[in-house]
């Protein structure tokens, strides 16, 4: 896989410090760094899965992060939403992630964006992204998601939690050298049902931490063109026996005209 982004010139001096775990690592390195510098990702929500992927991409290095959610901090979210704290109640979330990413940090570059995102506004909140997280809690956002980043022909990085349950892949549209695989091939339009709320069922905070984790990796990963993304692949968790497992997932498109 090709990496996303071409590499910064140089880091800032304290970053280099900051990050020197990651100049040793084989597979990012120097070059490797300077790329994730350059990268910009938009991340749909910062929840329960959004919350812990901002943190860990400001950890990263990542250059910028566009935040787009509408909703404030409230009590019940810090049972999971790492990135906020008990004084951010009352706030909004991308306030506070604002907040969040400035003390790990300084150098990333963060964007909030107070509002919902719908089919009319998602181009135009991804025009500078070089990769989406979607980490939303609706199939209608979701589909705007998919379709907005399908349009521009960026990679969708998706994550859904539910009770002490997870599901994680990537869609690309246009990748690089891989077969295309989208929303619409893991949910076509009309199958998805009408699943239940977190509100009703519940939802373990450290599996939403763990998967904001694997969300921010398969980004990395993304960004400076290393190892296998989630790319025609669904990693499903299953938090109660501590077991994961893949199933596969094919372009419908592809499977048309081989047919």
């Amino acid at each position: 896989m090709r990496p996303l982004v071409d590499p910064v010139s140089e880091l800032d001096p304290d970053e280099r410090k900051r990050t020197a775990r990651h100049t040793v690592l084989k597979g990012i390195g120097d070059e490797g760094q300077r790329r994730l510098a350059a990268t910009r990702v938009a991340v749909v929500g910062a929840g329960g899965i959004g919350s812990p992927a901002i943190l860990a991409l400001a950890a990263a290095g990542v250059g910028a992060i566009t935040v787009i959610d509408d909703d404030i901090v409230e009590l019940h979210n810090l049972q999971r939403q790492i990135a906020h704290r008990i004084e951010d109640i009352g706030v909004h979330k991308t306030e506070s992630a604002v907040r969040a990413v400035a003390a790990l940090s300084p150098v990333t570059v963060v964007r909030p964006v107070t509002a919902r995102l719908d089919e009319a506004n998602a181009q135009e909140f991804f025009a500078d992204a070089d990769v989406v997280i979607d980490t939303s809690d609706s199939f209608a956002t979701r589909r705007a998601v998919a379709a907005a980043t399908e349009a521009l022909g960026i990679p969708l990085v998706w994550g859904a939690v539910r009770e002490w349950y997870a599901q994680v892949t990537v869609f690309w549209s246009n990748p690089t050298d891989a077969d295309p695989v989208v929303l619409n091939d893991l949910f076509a339009v009309g199958t998805e049902g009408d699943p239940p709320t977190c509100a009703q069922v519940g939802v373990l905070g450290a599996l939403c931490v763990q998967v904001g984790g694997l969300l921010s990796t398969e980004v990395v990963k993304l960004a400076i063109g290393v190892g296998e993304p989630l790319l025609g692949r669904l990693l499903v968790l299953d938090s109660l026996s501590g077991r994961q497992r893949e199933i596969p997932l094919r372009s419908a498109a592809t499977a048309a005209a081989s047919a």
